[in-house]
């Protein structure tokens, strides 16, 4: 399988592009990650979400630990390829490691943030560590 396409991206000085992930069926956007080279490589040969960590400074296949795995359906780059964007298909319909379906649960109402999107389920439960 050719690679030539990476060097389309415009990766940062740390060799890293912003990933949003999106609900391919709603639009809604579930999260916000990065990706390497590396990453976006496996993610568009294995048709399953693979994210660059900055945290843990390593690949994390997306669902490795909780199941619940992006199914690719689409991957698209903004028009000044410094930005990609997944369709996905959310396995077991958590996105987020608080146990919500998207990461993007606090509204700002009335100059505060309010929760409003409800825990799944209890990150205790999908985190077994």
């Amino acid at each position: 399988m050719s690679v030539t396409w990476l060097n389309k991206v415009k990766w940062s000085d740390d060799g890293l592009v912003t990933a949003v992930a999106q609900e391919a069926d709603t639009g809604q956007v579930l999260m916000v990650a990065w990706m390497n080279r590396e990453a976006l490589r496996l993610t568009a040969e294995t048709g399953e979400a693979v994210y660059w960590s900055r945290s843990r400074k390593k690949l994390w296949h997306k669902g490795e630990e909780s199941g619940n795995v992006q199914k690719i359906k689409e991957i698209r780059m903004d028009c000044d390829g410094d930005v990609l964007l997944l369709k996905v298909q959310q396995a077991g319909g958590i996105a987020c490691h608080t146990g919500r379906h998207s990461c993007f649960y606090n509204h700002l109402k009335n100059d505060r943030w309010v929760v409003t999107e409800p825990v799944i389920k209890n990150p205790e439960e999908i985190y077994k560590k």
